[in-house]
């Protein structure tokens, strides 16, 4: 099965990095669908994602945000057709252990829009670092330290786009959240982009290809 947001969101951000990269990756729609919409079991479905990608290497770095749309596709699609306490089983907890080391906070964005839907509020940034991430409290020290950088350049939001690409050029190379930074707070700053704000943010960003089919993703998700 496949969430109708997601097909949307994964052909949007397919879209933006061809737009920026010599490979059309748009041709690679229907691959990507077949996997999401696939009725096997979620490693499965992990492998499957990652064979197109080893397929087609020009698009190798959206690996792991697609597999965090994927771990979105099976929160709001696959699991309605397993058991409901499904994912409190020594099953799903395995297949947890499994994929620790995969994806990205993008997943972490991506549940909090679903959240916000399903509370009918719009996104904000301050929302989502003390509400839905709670890093002010003390049992969740390990998400303020990986949303540290964002945390100490909330006031980014209300600066020019230029002024978000530097400061996500000086992060340190082993920040979790270096290669998100630029394109969470632009989407932070716009969630709803036109056209020519769409093109400011590409002439400023880091990685466009990269950063530009993130920004999609976020965008069409909501």
């Amino acid at each position: 099965m496949i969430d109708p947001k997601i097909e949307t969101a994964f052909e949007a951000a397919l879209e933006a990095f061809s737009k920026y990269n010599s490979f059309d990756a748009t041709s690679l729609n229907n691959e990507f669908g077949e996997v999401f919409a696939s009725d096997e079991d979620f490693l499965s479905k992990v492998d499957a994602l990652d064979q197109v990608f080893d397929n087609h290497p020009a698009v190798e770095s959206l690996r792991e945000v697609f597999f965090d749309l994927l771990m979105i596709n099976f929160f709001s699609a696959d699991v309605k057709k397993l058991e409901e306490d499904y994912l409190d089983t020594p099953e799903w907890e395995d297949i947890e252990e499994q994929t620790l080391d995969r994806g990205t906070e993008l997943l972490n964005l991506l549940l909090y829009l679903n959240e916000c839907e399903d509370e009918d509020i719009e996104p904000e940034l301050e929302d989502y670092l003390k509400e839905f991430l709670l890093v002010d409290e003390d049992e969740f020290q390990d998400e303020y330290r990986i949303y540290e950088p964002v945390i100490a350049n909330q006031i980014l939001i209300e600066s020019p786009v230029a002024e978000i690409s530097k400061v996500a050029k000086s992060l340190p190379e082993d920040s979790e959240l270096k290669e998100l930074f630029y394109p969470l707070m632009c989407f932070f700053q716009n969630i709803d982009p036109s056209a020519d704000e769409k093109n400011a943010i590409a002439a400023n960003a880091i990685d466009k290809e990269f950063d530009m089919a993130v920004l999609e993703i976020l965008v069409n998700f909501q």
